[in-house]
């Protein structure tokens, strides 16, 4: 009797440190303010799945040291469970860090595991356990190593490709994790032992340790990017807003020399325009197309007072989409102010369209224009064509291209991608 009680202890204290490894790092994972919701859910998923097949395996042991023949379907049952489950665990890890719709492939990989195992009930191709409790390999046995193996394979790949930017250092951890990973079911399978916990498990369990830890480090990395570009953000809005305001009002200004009645009108319109539109220019995220448009409408119909020879026409073939706010209005102002002024017939088109991958947003003038070499910015606290450009790539991913020739006029192309386009 105090053998079997010292056996057990020995038992119990060797489960314990997995197991308040894996509970340390639930209550990690669930307070960590860094780590997203579906990262966390994920992180969880794995941390109960590896609780499972500890607390599996040593139901094993418990199964094996009281044998009865009767057990033979039960101990089938823990083992199919087992073999099924260490392939899901690698697949919740490559959902960890891809975030992309063919990922769902590599549960085919697991599920085809998942079946081929549950065939053991009935055939003895992957495994059998005998009446007196042996187990016994079939031809088909390292069915689920093949396809750890492999899931490890394509995690592996991933790291690489998705975290090409990183130096070797900071990459250190996912691969070291990859060999452990592999390492554990080759020690499992090469060393005959009857411990609690198999070198499987303490290797599982180390890659969630060690992991969460490279995950949370990058995911602090992460949050302190974005603080940096919203920071930059905000500086770029704060520079936009009194230039927007500024010109506008030293047009209105000029026009009260030449026309105090047209210029008394404008100021009554844009004061209106003023109340319903200032959350938008304030707004350091995405705005609907359609506001931006009705920036652009009230800048250029107060130039075109000041100026009846520039004149605007507009092809509006899409615009159920989002941009960042004064994208559009600042790259018109740019083209009156620099490339049609003092011409004796000026032109604006402003084009939208809806492109297969893309919204295409076309501002084109027939101006001085300029040599691709010396593209025009604007310096001190007036916004630059290269400010627009970055708004428009950090907040949704948008590109743009200028087209230009001395004497040629001027063409700029924005595209949004699809799906960047929604707040």
């Amino acid at each position: 009797m105090g053998d079997i009680s010292l056996a057990f202890q020995e038992q119990l204290n060797t489960l314990l440190l997995p197991l308040l490894a894996l509970a340390g790092l639930g209550f990690l994972v669930s307070v960590d303010p860094y780590v997203g919701k579906p990262a966390k859910r994920t992180m969880l998923a794995i941390n109960a799945v590896v609780l499972a097949l500890i607390a599996v395996n040593y139901s094993s042991i418990l199964l094996e040291s009281a044998w009865n023949p009767s057990y033979v379907t039960l101990q089938t049952a823990l083992d199919v469970f087992c073999y099924i489950m260490r392939p899901v665990v690698i697949v919740l890890f490559i959902y960890l860090i891809w975030d992309h719709p063919k990922r769902h492939l590599f549960w085919i990989l697991a599920g085809v595991n998942a079946v081929l195992y549950l065939t053991a009930f009935f055939r003895p191709w992957l495994f059998s356990v005998t009446e007196d409790g042996s187990f016994a390999r079939g031809p088909l046995g390292y069915t689920a190593h093949c396809v750890s193996f492999l899931l490890l394979f394509g995690f592996l790949v991933i790291v690489l490709m998705q975290f090409r930017s990183l130096k070797w250092v900071e990459k250190l951890i996912p691969l070291t994790n990859v060999a452990i990973a592999a390492l554990g079911p080759l020690l499992d399978s090469c060393c005959q032992t009857n411990g609690t916990v198999t070198f499987t498990e303490i290797s599982t369990v180390f890659c969630c340790v060690f992991f969460y830890i490279w995950l949370h480090l990058h995911f602090v990395y992460e949050h302190e990017q974005a603080l940096l570009a919203e920071q930059r953000i905000q500086i770029m809005i704060s520079q936009i807003q009194p230039h927007f305001l500024y010109n506008t009002l030293t047009t209105i200004q000029a026009l009260c020399l030449e026309n105090p009645r047209k210029a008394a009108a404008i100021t009554e319109r844009f004061a209106t325009y003023l109340r319903q539109n200032i959350d938008s220019l304030n707004n350091s995220a995405l705005i609907p197309f359609r506001k931006e448009l009705d920036h652009t409408l009230v800048y250029s119909e107060i130039e075109t007072e000041r100026f009846p020879n520039i004149h605007l026409d507009y092809e509006i073939e899409d615009e159920d989409f989002y941009l960042p706010a004064l994208t559009v209005q600042p790259l018109v102002e740019n083209a009156i102010r620099h490339g049609l002024r003092g011409m004796p017939k000026g032109q604006i088109d402003i084009i939208t369209n809806l492109l297969p991958d893309c919204h295409e947003i076309i501002i084109r003038d027939n101006g001085k224009g300029f040599s691709p070499h010396e593209l025009p910015m604007e310096e001190g606290p007036h916004i630059g064509i290269r400010n627009v450009r970055e708004r428009l790539q950090k907040l949704c991913s948008g590109t743009m291209v200028i087209e230009s020739g001395e004497g040629e006029g001027t063409c700029i192309t924005i595209h949004i991608p699809l799906g960047k386009e929604l707040v």
